[in-house]
């Protein structure tokens, strides 16, 4: 039984319908990516299943529990991060943590905050005022008041936007470890693609209110034909320019360096071309298809690539 369903969800806005007809199924331990270009309906459907929107047409099961039934028990197990919701702006860190704990029914409270300041490493941070914060510190406090309550279902919308290298690689790594010792369910909206590949076992995409794959993100990414040759060109680099172009094939000019989009049956015949003209290349690398040319694809309606 899945831990979360969203069956034929709909919310509509006077004449707009920011969310039509959609249907998934969160299973223990996944975590689900639900992505897509911005105004695509991802932050509204999160918000229903959060129950801070109420659907316009069908309902949200978690646990096998209808939300607008049992939302208080439910609510229970289930929390929410998001990089773009201010916390009291005039609260210090550890009244926000202390505070939010009261919400859920923690056993051994005290303890169960102070662990999650360890894990954070908010110590120094615990007296700063959250207007005081950076945007990376206050994304670091929403994703810590966000687990203060054991939750089996968590909610998190671009969890390391505004994080340094150093810090989004620790989330990451914490959260497949949450998944891995407690069967915590995730989903999860981002706009980094790399960082969807290695979180996500399953990936959504909405574009306008609709749900057009859901599918694993490797799956996804052979689904495009299209792979990216470099070369570091030595000589005739003008001729390669006039070729790609006069071809009308897609490149990049990255100063000594070209890259060029083929279909990978393609690629043998190009590279003989390339080298019957005199073209000179130093380097050559080629790289698959990737998730974020899969989003590229969605997001620009290049309907051809696929």
């Amino acid at each position: 039984m899945p831990i979360l369903q969203a069956k034929n969800l709909t919310k509509k806005f006077k004449s707009f319908t920011a969310v039509d007809d959609i249907s998934f199924n969160l299973e223990e331990g996944e975590i689900l990516g639900l992505l897509g270009p911005n105004g695509a309906g991802k932050t509204t459907t999160l918000q229903m299943l959060l129950g801070a929107l109420t659907p316009t047409a069908g309902e949200v099961y978690y646990f096998n529990k209808l939300l607008s039934q049992d939302r208080e028990e439910i609510l229970e197990q289930v929390n929410f991060s998001s990089s773009y919701i201010e916390l009291p702006a005039r609260l210090k860190v550890k009244e926000c943590l202390k505070f939010i704990s009261f919400l859920y029914n923690i056993s051994g409270r005290r303890q169960r905050v102070e662990k999650i300041v360890d894990i954070f490493k908010l110590g120094n941070l615990l007296n700063k005022e959250v207007h005081e914060l950076s945007a990376g510190q206050k994304t670091k406090v929403n994703l810590a008041k966000s687990l203060i309550n054991f939750p089996r279902v968590l909610l998190l919308d671009e969890p390391t936007a505004s994080l340094d290298p150093e810090v989004a690689d620790f989330i990451r790594s914490f959260l497949l470890e949450e998944r891995k010792k407690f069967k915590i369910s995730i989903i999860i909206t981002s706009h980094n693609m790399a960082e969807v590949e290695e979180l996500c076992d399953r990936v959504i995409f909405i574009n306008q209110g609709r749900i057009i794959a859901d599918d694993t993100p490797q799956s996804l990414a052979r689904s495009m034909r299209i792979s990216h040759v470099e070369l570091k060109v030595s000589q005739g680099k003008e001729k390669l320019l006039n070729y790609v172009k006069n071809n009308r094939v897609a490149f990049k000019d990255n100063g000594l360096r070209v890259i060029i989009d083929l279909a990978e049956k393609d690629i043998p015949d190009f590279l003989k071309n390339v080298m019957r003209q005199g073209i000179v290349y130093e380097e050559i690398s080629i790289a698959k298809p990737t998730l974020n040319d899969y989003f590229l694809f969605v997001a620009d309606g290049q309907n051809s690539n696929l």
